[in-house]
């Protein structure tokens, strides 16, 4: 039992950090029906940028996140404008996804040869501390990631529910042709959409690279959990992400705790396949448009 609840325990403070990774994904998604490949890439580009920053600079990387972000997400935005925006929308949804996972083998490159492929990790001075509480051990990095996730994943709620931008994107979901209609400029939406997709990816892989050791390769398995969790979700829904992430992650953890580490990685995979065969849409999607 104490083992069932430490992995309880460290999969939800983990699934924070998955939640917010998905949810750029989720999003891009729903406002542009792309299937973004590079996001696991863009993760681990994330990472390397606040593993730089603590090196050369000495910031730490929860305090480097504001600097990734806006990188990340004019790099998000670069991306949709020069190699996603000319595509045909009936040829979109198949081209995307050729030019997403080249788009990832190229930031691939790129940080092969600025860091090489040696493994890198973010080695803070707290990166090991860890409080005991009624002798479960809760490690600090986690912990603060799990708030950090929380509070980025509470303003991207509000920016899509409470501002003009987020009512712009909601009714690009819900149907672009009416929303052309009204004055929304979808290919400025679309352009921001993918760009805030990025700005996530960046806040999680600054967390990440204190939780995991990576290299430019990582992105490969980082990019297959994702995809599990969005469509575990339910594609295009922000809420769905969150709880596939949270089922993924805590599912994972409890079968290193209590089976053993070499069946984790596959325990998401048989979830999502007995909920697909249920819900073949998963949890909160939708078999209309949109679903944010």
């Amino acid at each position: 039992m104490h083992a069932l609840i430490q992995g309880v325990i460290l999969g939800v403070l983990t699934a924070g950090v998955f939640a917010l990774m998905a949810s750029g994904q989720t999003l891009i998604f729903g406002i542009m029906k792309v299937v973004n490949l590079a996001q696991g890439a863009m993760v681990i580009l994330g990472a390397y940028l606040s593993y730089q920053l603590f090196t050369s600079f000495g910031l730490d990387p929860f305090l480097a996140i504001p600097v990734t972000t806006v990188i990340m997400f004019a790099l998000g935005v670069a991306v949709q404008w020069l190699f996603l925006r000319p595509l045909k929308k009936d040829d979109r949804s198949e081209l995307s996804l050729l030019i997403t996972f080249a788009v990832a083998l190229l930031i691939e490159g790129v940080m092969s040869i600025t860091w090489h492929t040696t493994y890198r990790s973010i080695n803070a001075g707290y990166a090991n501390s860890s409080w005991s509480l009624f002798g479960y051990q809760i490690t600090l990095v986690r912990l603060w990631a799990f708030l950090l996730s929380l509070a980025a994943l509470g303003l991207l709620y509000l920016l899509l529910n409470h501002t003009r931008f987020g009512r712009a994107v909601r009714a690009t979901v819900q149907n672009p042709e009416s929303a052309k209609l009204l004055g929304i400029e979808a290919d400025r939406v679309s352009a921001l959409g993918f760009g805030l997709g990025a700005a996530t990816a960046a806040a999680a892989g600054s967390v990440y690279g204190l939780l995991y050791p990576f290299n430019p390769g990582s992105h490969y398995d980082l990019i297959s959990k994702l995809l599990s969790i969005v469509i575990l979700g339910g594609l295009g829904s922000v809420g769905g992400a969150v709880l596939g992430a949270v089922i993924v992650s805590t599912s994972s953890a409890v079968v290193a705790a209590t089976i053993s580490p070499a069946w984790s990685e596959m325990t998401f995979f048989v979830i999502l396949i007995a909920i697909l065969l249920v819900r073949p849409q998963g949890i909160f999607g939708t078999t209309v448009r949109g679903a944010l």
